[in-house]
């Protein structure tokens, strides 16, 4: 296993993040994670990428108990993750931008290398014609890509996607699914939270459901989808509830 949760507790004054959380990531996996808004996805990725320290509770990172290590030794480890609010060095260029993540994601990278490194990730994603436009002149699209690559230039072995295609038109969703399959064909372990719930049961193998900082279900999309836990948890929002069907994600996926 490249990574495993292990009966995980995280509190936030009076309110319980996330509540005896365990769950397993065999390598080469991609693994959605979807809930309602509060269900303490980023918490939870927090915890794991070392923002914040579990209450209780393990995180072993290829068979390592890694729960006090610091988001730097994560990366250093092998871990990548992407945030929902994507905060590009404005004044450099993208090539700058990924290198920045090539040399202090990763360990001992020389000039040359991390350049050869934002060659290389710019091309997969698609941004090597903007190569030397300024990070802050991108539009959001632009953004989500650059933030990808950052977080691929320091070589992870683990990538955390969190909202990734957050804010993004059906076409550009549609470029960025194609984008995170080719990354996943590198060899490439993900763990994903997504909103656009077509998107990620269609990427997914495996989907973990979390409400209230609670797992409620972990399966297949089709098995996901048939949930009645998991259809319950989004009675409140009649269109997602209406995307776990399975049916309806098929159509939704080939809207334009």
């Amino acid at each position: 296993m490249i990574l495993q949760v292990e009966s995980l507790y995280k509190r936030f004054g009076g309110l319980q993040a996330l509540n005896n959380i365990t769950f397993d990531v065999p390598q080469g996996e991609i693994l959605g994670i979807i809930g309602p808004n509060g269900a303490g996805k980023t918490s939870l990725f927090n915890v794991i990428n070392g923002i914040y320290p579990a209450d209780k509770g393990n995180i072993k990172f290829f068979g390592s108990i890694v729960n006090k290590k610091k988001t730097y030794e994560m990366a250093h480890l092998g871990m990548a993750r992407t945030h929902q609010i994507v905060k590009p060095l404005n004044d450099l260029s993208v090539r700058e931008n990924i290198m920045a993540g090539a040399c202090f994601g990763g360990r001992g990278k020389s000039l040359a290398e991390a350049e050869k490194i934002a060659a290389e990730i710019m091309l997969l994603v698609g941004m090597l014609p903007r190569a030397d436009q300024l990070a802050g002149s991108l539009n959001l699209a632009q953004k989500k890509r650059l933030e990808l690559a950052r977080a691929l230039a320091a070589k992870p072995q683990l990538l955390l996607l969190d909202e990734v295609l957050a804010g993004l038109n059906p076409t550009e969703v549609a470029e960025l699914v194609e984008v995170i399959r080719q990354i996943h064909a590198w060899g490439i372990t993900i763990l994903m939270i997504e909103h656009v719930m077509h998107a990620v049961m269609d990427l997914s193998e495996r989907i973990l459901v979390l409400d209230y900082g609670e797992l409620i279900a972990v399966g297949t999309p089709n098995e996901i989808s048939q949930n009645e836990r998991v259809i319950q948890a989004y009675l409140g929002d009649p269109k997602l509830a209406q995307m776990l069907n399975p049916a309806s994600v098929s159509q939704i996926s080939k809207e334009p």
